[in-house]
């Protein structure tokens, strides 16, 4: 064998080399990147579902609460809206404004709820003592039409009276719903709603209370 052909020899096997070792370099740049970008997308897409998941997670008892409770929010505003020309206490009156003020938010907020969650949104105006039986509502304090037309009547010290009589009643079985909610429900908005619920009625519960001469 010549130099000649032995310097050939050398050259090809030299070229076979870095050719081989390129193709191998190229093939696991390419593996790497298409393992990143495909972890990415999955990452990223996951993350996302979970955020939104999250987010907007809710269960029946959700659903149950909102729809037990608006019409309750709506009875209770019905009763607030008879005192300003029938109660004779100031501080009845002023307890009422202050139910209506917090109350009807907290309609349109769950309102809102139901509607993103293609659920049913009771009506208003509907007869109201047909919801004692609804999931969540049982002992939920509702009043019945008989007391809704004695309270309309009412007027005076009687009327105050009989508000606050039944207004307690009431609040005792929307705190019992929201205390279901706190236990039961998953979507955090909907639980902290019934955590507020819990605070402030069972504080208006003791004022009426107080306002009765009860302890």
């Amino acid at each position: 064998m010549t130099i000649r052909t032995l310097r050939t020899l050398t050259r090809r096997a030299a070229l076979a080399t870095v050719a081989v070792t390129g193709a191998l370099v190229l093939a696991a740049c390419g593996s790497g990147d298409s393992d990143g970008d495909s972890g990415s997308a999955h990452a990223g897409h996951g993350a996302s579902a979970t955020a939104g998941a999250s987010a907007g997670a809710h269960n029946a008892q959700d659903v149950a609460f909102a729809q037990g409770m608006i019409p309750h929010h709506q009875q209770a505003l019905e009763m607030a809206e008879l005192a300003d020309g029938r109660a004779a206490s100031a501080e009845v009156k002023d307890l009422a404004s202050r139910i209506e003020k917090a109350q009807d938010p907290e309609i349109r907020t769950m309102t809102g709820w139901l509607k993103s969650w293609g659920e049913e949104v009771p009506m208003a105006g509907m007869d109201h003592s047909d919801h004692a039986g609804m999931s969540g509502m049982s002992g939920s304090g509702m009043m019945s039409e008989a007391d809704m037309a004695a309270l309309k009547k009412a007027t005076g010290k009687d009327f105050d009276t009989r508000f606050l009589t039944l207004m307690i009643a009431h609040h005792q079985g929307a705190v019992t719903m929201a205390g279901t909610e706190k236990d039961k429900g998953r979507y955090s908005a909907a639980t902290a709603l019934a955590d507020d619920i819990v605070t402030a009625q069972n504080a208006e519960i003791k004022e009426m209370k107080k306002l009765l001469g009860e302890k």
